[in-house]
Formats: structure tokens, C-alpha cells, sequence
């Protein structure tokens, strides 16, 4: 009879050793996934970020383009040939900022424009959500 008690503990013994060989192993199964799914998870953030910082860029290159292309259809003297030119700079301008400071560099600087004018922004802030949700409800 001690023999058979023994035997059933030792049996206990290794079934309860296996349950925590098993446990241990599907923790790590479930650790590993959970990395492999963070690190796709960033792989994937960043490549959206690169994606959109690319697009900003041929979206300032176009700009720029059809600054030039204003300023060759542009007649060459007069006053539209005035107003011309200074819509093309503009462009020009506007073109090269997107290019040079992309996403990132316009949540910068509209974040410093918010903090030196806060009250505005707010209000700007309520207009346009009126704006957004009046066209909403149509």
C-alpha cells in the first residue's frame, strides 16, 4: 500500500512538473508574440511616418512647380505680370517650407503659433468645429 502512495505522489509529482514545464513554455510562446507584434507595430508606425513625410516633400515640389509654370504663362510686364510674380514667390515659398520641414516641422511650428496666441487659437478652434459640425448635420 505504500508502495501504490508513493507511486500516485510520485505521478502527482510529475504531472505537476510537466504543467509547469508547459506554463512556462506557452508564457514565452506569448511573450515572444506580444515582441514580434510591438515590433510590427513599429515598423509599421514608421514606415507611415516616412510615408507621409515623402508625400509632404512631392507635394512641396509640386508647388514649387507650378510656381514656375505661373511664372512662365505669366504676361512679362503689367500689373497681372505684378500679381503673377508675387502669387509665384508665394508658392515658391510655401513649396520649399514643405519640403524642407515636413509634417514634423509644421506641428512644430504650429504649436509655437498656439502658444504665443492661445485666445485666437481657441476661438479659431470653436469656429471651426461650428463649421464642421453644422456641415455634419446636413
Amino acid at each position: 500500500m505504500a508502495s501504490a502512495t508513493q507511486n500516485a505522489k510520485d505521478l502527482l509529482g510529475n504531472v505537476a512538473d510537466k504543467a509547469r514545464t508547459a506554463e512556462g513554455q506557452v508564457a514565452d510562446r506569448v511573450k515572444d508574440f506580444a515582441s514580434q507584434t510591438a515590433d510590427r507595430a513599429k515598423d509599421f508606425g514608421k514606415s507611415a511616418s516616412n510615408m507621409a513625410e515623402n508625400a509632404t516633400s512631392r507635394v512641396g515640389s509640386g508647388v514649387e512647380s507650378m510656381a514656375d509654370k505661373l511664372r512662365d504663362s505669366a504676361p512679362s510686364e503689367g500689373m497681372v505680370h505684378n500679381a503673377a510674380t508675387k502669387v509665384a514667390d508665394t508658392l515658391e515659398r510655401g513649396g520649399r517650407y514643405l519640403q524642407e520641414e515636413g509634417l514634423a516641422g509644421m506641428a512644430d511650428d504650429l504649436t509655437s503659433v498656439i502658444k504665443r496666441n492661445p485666445i485666437p487659437a481657441v476661438l479659431i478652434g470653436i469656429g471651426v468645429g461650428y463649421l464642421i459640425a453644422h456641415a455634419l448635420r446636413r
